[in-house]
């Protein structure tokens, strides 16, 4: 296997079939009087959004138009998430009430691709128990799309195209985008630390990064179209540019990033700890539109645990990054990924984990039950603790966080901050949401015309999970 760059001339292969789909929704326009309407759902991670704006891009480009709604789609197409159980069961349980759906609207086209479908076990499931599904394909053939579509228009048959490779990388797939103020860039794709839980590697490729300038010359056009703020994406960041035959890490890339015109707000996720550098740090510490936020995973705290993970780091290293970057930002908020049940996880290893909590406090966390993914290592390991146990664990974990976040959101009262609006809160519809440059989020009273604008919030009220406030 090997990495792929998509070519120009491959890219106009898929650019061909793009004007081909366009032309014959443009006779089914005339036909219907209506144009085609395409449904996506995503599960997953950032990596899949993004994914999911580069398939809208293409449908768009395509001649289709876009319905939240899909008992009214003429194409529903799921980009799925591979590393909980959870996301994939949401998966089978919406194909199956598809099923029923094309039973009334035969015509409807229906795909599933991502991660979760890039493993072979499941894309035969999917095969043998919905196959009212019409269109499979994994990450790999992201960019040929258009071309897997067409084929399964025209041949009424389902097509499947799941590639095995290290990955690929195009730079020529069209973008549509939710928010014109904020965006999603990926600077690199895969992962090559190959945690024992994790089934990212086998799925997503090994860790690839983007030529800087084409870094660049998307971001700047993301900026002349009104986006302010820059959340560079990738598995592993920090290990950006090590495949690269030129000398740049990813510090680089931040202080490069930094000094465009427009940029506001810079974010990034994910950085594993055993690749996070001083160097890193005093970046963050020296430019002023890199957000004083990091989200650093532990996802245990127990050394013997950690090793069993394979991450590389002990608790101690993790805590002195930890104290690093508190003395360095001394404002920084902290999140992380922790997992709960472990196959090997004792009662004494879970205490470790919360040790490490009580004295890091975390603004907030990501928590998660282990979940066994088929093909990794740790699928093979037999379960220490009792389900009852595990589930126990996780609850008291959640009651020790819960507190700490509310104190640290207590220490908010009264600041002023500024806030990006997002726009209509989504727990309250009469009042307007937004992020501090710390991500924490803000609700407030104020007219949606300030949706995408950067605004004063003085803060009233820190609640447990945000922030309320008054505009002054």
């Amino acid at each position: 296997m090997a990495t792929t760059i998509i070519t120009k001339e491959q890219w106009a292969e898929s650019e061909r079939f793009i004007a081909k789909l366009k032309e014959d929704n443009a006779r089914f326009a005339i036909k219907n009087g209506r144009t085609r309407l395409a449904h996506t759902e995503t599960y997953g991670c950032q990596q899949n959004v993004n994914d999911t704006e580069r398939i809208r891009g293409m449908l768009s480009e395509a001649g289709f138009e876009f319905t939240d709604d899909a008992e009214n789609a003429d194409f529903v197409i799921y980009n799925t998430c591979a590393v909980r159980e959870n996301a994939e069961q949401k998966v089978f349980g919406r194909l199956g009430i598809l099923k029923h759906l094309k039973e009334t609207h035969p015509d409807l086209i229906v795909a599933v691709c991502g991660c979760m479908v890039q493993q072979e076990h499941i894309c035969e499931k999917i095969r043998k128990v919905h196959n009212h599904v019409d269109l499979i394909f994994g990450t790999h053939a992201l960019y040929r799309m258009p071309e897997l579509l067409y084929r399964t228009m025209q041949e009424k048959k389902t097509v499947v195209d799941i590639t095995d490779s290290d990955g690929s990388i195009s730079e020529d797939i069209p973008i549509l985008r939710d928010k014109e103020e904020k965006a999603w860039v990926s600077i690199m794709y895969g992962c090559n630390n190959f945690c024992t839980y994790c089934i990212v590697p086998y799925v997503r490729g090994r860790e690839r990064s983007r030529k800087p300038q084409d870094i660049i010359n998307e971001i700047k056009e993301l900026v002349a179209g009104g986006t302010t703020e820059i959340s560079l994406l990738g598995q592993n960041v920090n290990s950006y540019g090590k495949d690269l035959d030129i000398d740049i890490d990813f510090a680089d890339l931040l202080r490069i990033v930094n000094d465009i015109e427009g940029v506001k707000r810079i974010r990034f996720m994910t950085s594993h700890p055993k690749d996070l550098s001083d160097k890193l740090i005093y970046t963050m510490r020296d430019c002023d539109k890199i957000c004083k936020q990091l989200h650093l995973p532990l996802q245990s705290g127990s050394d013997k645990i950690l090793k069993e993970m394979n991450r590389h780091y002990t608790k101690e290293q993790y805590i002195a990054i930890v104290d690093k970057v508190k003395k360095e930002i001394p404002e920084i908020t902290l999140t992380t990924d922790i997992i709960v049940g472990f196959p090997t996880e004792t009662t004494e290893d879970f205490e470790e984990t919360l040790k490490v909590l009580e004295y890091v406090r975390y603004d907030s966390i990501f928590s998660f039950i282990y979940s066994r993914r088929e093909g990794t290592p740790a699928s093979k390991l037999d379960f220490v603790l009792s389900d009852d146990e595990i589930h126990k664990n996780f609850d008291r974990m959640l009651q020790v966080q819960n507190q700490i976040c509310l104190e640290k959101n207590l220490e908010y009262k009264d600041r002023i901050e500024e806030v990006l609006v997002d726009g209509v809160s989504k727990t309250d519809k009469n009042m307007l949401s937004g992020r501090t440059d710390g991500g924490k989020i803000v609700n407030f009273t104020g007219d949606e015309s300030l949706k995408g604008k950067y605004v004063k919030i003085k803060i009233t009220n820190p609640k447990q999970w945000s922030l309320e406030g008054e505009l002054i």
